[in-house]
């Protein structure tokens, strides 16, 4: 078995919508490369082919609904779009903690993990009730959970809480999402090399319709966040300009380790032949890629549009640190955004999920080999 082309997979989405415009086209290559990756690459299963066919076929279907809802309704290209922070840094730094604790601020808003997975109105929804939306994106979480019961503990997920536009852009062909979920190296060699600017105005768009959806959201900033614009911060810089970049910090002593786990996790769902030994391979040297990339941007730029937070801190005094952000990206203080923050970190306690277990050894990798690969980084800003 192996994944159809690119022609069959725009013929079933087309299908499915009863539309047939999908706006600009700049996508269709990056399908190409994906879809040879995913054959030659990902050592799928019967059950991985499904699911790739259908992750690419479900991202060309809301492709072809959202370009419909701007046209039916061009008002939502009026919406402006204000960002006042982008959370990224490696993964497994406190990035999730962070995000969510800052978007429970009531003058701060999110994208929800339900909007993540359809980022247009089902059919037949009406707006300001996404109910359908919440039942699919419910259904899809369920699923994910019996094929991995210790995600929970990795990476904790619920419908209605923020999570990373990553999964959007993902859609978009565009985004770390697709390496994170199959072994695809010769896909993320290649998107690594690709103008990431069409993307993120796509998301830019994107942002403008799920305002438009949600009246709740109006007068507030967004806060994004997604290890995976480390890959384009030049870009994000660009898009984004008033925005401050609120970077994590953890050694990756136990970031690496920790992140190799989850990616055993999410790979075993499309296939059973990705090794813990190839997973510690590609992920120690593409983490290392993506700080390298970000770390020469960020020296270029200057540090007034960058905000630090150590992992450590965080864990220690999570509403200082989240104050403390918030103070430098030029939120005003209020008793409402300290008490948005102080609700959600009680109701979000580590010690509400099990321990998330993992050790460099697992993965083929020594503590001494990780240390001299981020030598640079442990010695500058951790």
């Amino acid at each position: 078995m192996s994944v159809p082309d690119r022609d069959v997979l725009i013929a079933a989405a087309r299908e499915q919508t009863g539309v047939s415009d999908f706006g600009a086209t700049w996508f269709f290559g990056h399908i190409d490369v994906l879809v040879a990756a995913l054959n030659a690459q990902a050592k799928l299963s019967p059950e991985g082919v499904y699911g790739a066919q259908a992750m690419i076929t479900g991202a060309l279907v809301s492709r072809l609904r959202h370009v419909q809802l701007i046209k039916d309704h061009p008002e939502i290209l009026d919406e402006e779009v204000n960002v006042t922070a982008v959370l990224t840094g490696l993964p497994r730094t406190g990035s999730t903690m962070l995000h969510r604790m800052l978007a429970a601020a009531p003058t701060l808003t999110g994208v929800r993990w339900y909007e993540t997975q359809n980022y247009v109105p089902l059919p037949g929804e009406v707006r300001g009730d996404p109910a359908p939306r919440k039942a699919a994106a419910q259904g899809i979480l369920d699923y994910m959970l019996t094929k991995i019961p210790e995600l929970m503990s990795i990476h904790p997920m619920s419908i209605e809480q923020p999570d990373e536009e990553v999964i959007i852009l993902g859609q978009l062909f565009s985004s770390s999402m697709i390496e994170a979920t199959y072994f695809v190296p010769d896909y993320a060699a290649w998107l690594s090399e690709q103008d990431a600017r069409p993307a993120y105005d796509d998301l830019v768009q994107i942002l403008q319709s799920l305002q438009w959806q949600d009246e709740s959201r109006a007068g507030k900033s967004w806060v994004l966040k997604t290890p995976g614009h480390l890959m384009a911060l030049d870009t994000v810089m660009d898009v984004f300009p008033d925005a401050k970049i609120v970077m994590t910090h953890r050694d990756p002593i136990s970031t690496v380790p920790s992140y190799c786990s989850m990616e055993a996790s999410l790979y075993k769902m499309g296939s059973d032949e990705v090794s813990n030994d190839m997973i510690g391979e590609y992920w120690s040297a593409r983490l290392k890629d993506w700080l390298d990339r970000f770390m020469a941007v960020r020296e270029q730029a200057g540090a007034s549009r960058f905000i630090d937070v150590n992992y450590k801190d965080l864990l220690s005094s999570p509403k200082e640190e989240g104050l403390r952000v918030l103070k430098a990206a030029g939120v005003p203080h209020s008793p409402e955004i300290e008490a948005g923050m102080a609700d959600w970190i009680e109701a979000n306690k580590r010690e509400h999920r099990a321990a998330h277990k993992y050790a460099l050894e697992d993965f083929g990798l020594s503590e001494a080999g990780v240390a001299e690969a981020f030598e640079t980084y442990r010695k500058g800003l951790l």
